[in-house]
């Protein structure tokens, strides 16, 4: 057929297609079509016949998500009904070249097209709704036009609702209710995701976390935000019984700091976080996606050098409260130092248990073992009732100023902050205060008990980790999470791990006193690798590291926390994954099973390239040991692995 004619002819039945598709408008627009680079994904955008802006998204010209509302209702000004569209600008190419310090990828490209829909309410006032799409997904965003002289602005509701096929399954997280749980600390991100048929996901109230995952039909969709600045709440989805829609809601009324903004509330101009939705027809394009933080805001910071990502010893997980003594905190500097791991994290009440001075004096002692010490602070004021301590010093400029003062003079590295408890407005400006005070003392930070980070990483890049999940510490709480920790984990690659960095704190061989741990030596150790984390805070104590083969320790000491490559190579939600990361020459595959019998993976590895040498750890005898083998490979012929339920494997390959 002659290309120009099968051009044209192609042409034209997409158009017809489309003018079938949406041969029941009431507002259609002309340029109302927004397309990715290589023209797979397109967004078309509408106006209903009650004046409600809407796009529908195209996979290779078929839809995958019909009639997304969108909108926004200010106190003072309705957007989301009765609006005109008064113009669309020309397609313009978006390219951003950037690098992560840790992540999936350490060179990152986004290259999108950009259209901006210019609207008018029936007063006259102005709302620009920006589009881009991309080859892996598309992003938009509300903008206010204005001057600042208008005075704040406030954002009451949300209309933005992303409609769903009756079939579609979703993987999602609940999130708990506001100052319910110990001692108040909820929400913070810990609870078990639940998956289903989206008609049948059950209605919860304070509503369910991004990311959020989707299969519809044979397409795999994942919402998330980013780039939340200090004038936007954190968002989530909400969801009513038996609807296929999911609504964008704001935090519960409690999670704000004391006299702190609840919902947005800015003056002009004003931008919304992205609202980012992932589109593929497999796995490997969401995995695989740097999405999060393409979108997420530059770097603000001038001196990132003291930033360095790495491995972590830490007591807590196992040995709870009454390790936080000098004596216990010096052997993990030393178990740190001979893992060749980059810090030691101090826990909860090391100031009443070590206290400032002996603190100095440990990060003397670890520096001189090439060991740096973080340590733990309380963030709560009058939001929760936890009486771990240091407390309070995070609350005011003033009093950070005086403990990051303190810190530098000791000679620390970072801090883990926990406890924070709500997505308000007000918040998240905390987030962003402790953060970037810290930057100007060269402190890295973590927070546990926390939101999700939403890209952040990049514009602070001294934030290496938040926590944000169900993570290890719970299986030592009580037998039902141990039980499902597996299926859990198999989850987490796909949601709440697919851009942002999350201190799950992995790897465990030891027993959990009072808890039968469910998964092998095998399966924990591959979590060293399926996880990201700017620093990789390992669950393992000395004691149990000991009784490991020298080769899984060599391991431990070498695997890296900053990826150059990331391939998804198979996998299924809940069920099983196998993920292949490359750092410099060298390529770690790992793989996990959670169902109930064991699986056979043949697993490609043609685009390792030529290899010098090869490791490959599997389950042993029985649960707690391992096989190792170690060969020179055939590449051309796939890597042949039985997984037992609940097991995992790790592969290093080297290549010349």
């Amino acid at each position: 057929m002659n290309p120009i004619l099968n051009y044209y002819g192609m042409k034209k039945i997409f158009c017809i297609s489309l003018l079938l598709f949406f041969s029941n408008t009431c507002a259609e627009f002309k340029n109302g079509i927004v397309k990715s680079p290589d023209g797979r994904i397109a967004a078309v955008l509408r106006l209903n016949c009650e004046g409600i802006p809407e796009f529908s998204l195209l996979f290779k010209r078929k839809p995958v998500m019909k009639e997304n509302r969108l909108g926004i209702i200010r106190e003072d000004a309705d957007f989301s009904r009765n609006l005109v569209l008064t113009s669309v600008s020309e397609t313009e190419n978006v390219e951003d070249n950037y690098t992560l310090l840790h992540g999936k990828k350490s060179n990152c490209t986004y290259k999108a097209n950009r259209k901006v829909f210019h609207f008018k309410n029936k007063e006259g006032e102005e709302l620009n709704i920006i589009f881009q799409i991309s080859n892996d997904g598309a992003a938009f965003r509300y903008f206010f036009p204005g001057e600042r002289q208008e005075g704040i602005k406030y954002i009451i509701d949300e209309t933005t609702c992303y409609n769903f096929n009756k079939v579609t399954h979703a993987w999602i997280q609940p999130i708990a209710a506001a100052k319910s749980g110990w001692n108040a600390v909820n929400p913070g991100y810990e609870e078990h995701y639940q998956d289903g048929i989206v008609t049948e996901i059950a209605f919860s109230q304070p509503g369910w976390a991004f990311p959020a995952l989707f299969k519809s039909g044979k397409y795999w969709i994942a919402l998330t935000e980013t780039a939340p600045d200090r004038d936007y709440c954190g968002c989530r989805l909400l969801h009513e019984n038996g609807s296929t829609s999911f609504k964008i809601g704001f935090p519960q009324d409690a999670e704000i700091m004391p006299g702190g903004a609840l919902k947005p509330e800015s003056t002009l101009p004003w931008y919304s976080p992205w609202r980012i939705i992932v589109l593929g027809d497999d796995l490997a394009t969401l995995v695989e996606s740097t999405l999060g933080t393409d979108l997420a805001k530059p770097s603000v910071l001038s001196d990132i050098s003291f930033v360095k990502p790495g491995r972590s010893s830490w007591s807590w997980v196992l040995y709870k409260d009454d390790s936080t003594v000098y004596s216990v905190q010096k052997k993990f500097v030393d178990y740190a130092s001979e893992m060749d791991w980059e810090y030691c994290l101090v826990d909860a009440d090391w100031d009443r248990k070590i206290g400032y001075k002996k603190m100095g004096e440990l990060c003397t002692y670890a520096a001189s073992r090439n060991v740096g010490i973080l340590v733990w602070y309380n963030s709560a004021g009058s939001w929760n009732t936890t009486p771990y301590t240091p407390r309070d010093k995070m609350l005011t400029k003033e009093s950070r100023d005086a403990e990051f003062k303190i810190l530098t003079t000791l000679g620390v590295k970072g801090i883990k902050v926990d406890f924070f408890g709500g997505d308000g407005q007000s918040v998240m400006s905390y987030y962003q205060d402790i953060i970037a005070d810290a930057a100007r003392y060269g402190l890295m930070v973590n927070c546990h008990g926390a939101t999700l980070p939403r890209g952040w990483q990049r514009m602070y890049p001294n934030l290496v980790s938040m926590e944000s999940i169900k993570g290890f510490e719970y299986v030592t709480f009580n037998q039902t999470n141990a039980d499902k920790q597996a299926s859990h984990c198999l989850v987490i690659p796909f949601t709440r791990n697919l851009f942002d960095p999350m201190d799950f704190t992995p790897v465990c061989f030891s027993e959990v006193p009072n808890i039968q741990r469910r998964t092998t030596n095998s399966f924990e150790l591959a979590l060293s690798v399926l996880f990201l984390s700017g620093i990789q805070h390992y669950a393992e104590v000395p004691e149990g590291m000991k009784k490991v083969p020298t080769e899984v320790r060599q391991l431990l000491r070498d695997i890296p926390v900053s990826w150059d490559e990331t391939k998804f190579i198979d996998g299924y939600p809940g069920s099983y994954v196998v993920i292949a990361r490359r750092k410099d020459n060298v390529w770690y595959l790992a793989g996990i099973n959670s169902g109930p019998t064991e699986r056979k993976l043949s697993i490609p590895r043609g685009f390792i390239g030529n290899s010098r040498n090869c490791m490959l750890i599997t389950r042993g005898e029985d649960n707690r040991t391992f096989e190792i083998n170690n060969d020179n490979i055939n590449i051309t012929q796939p890597l042949k692995i039985s997984l037992k339920p609940n097991d995992g494997f790790l592969c290093r390959v080297v290549t010349i």
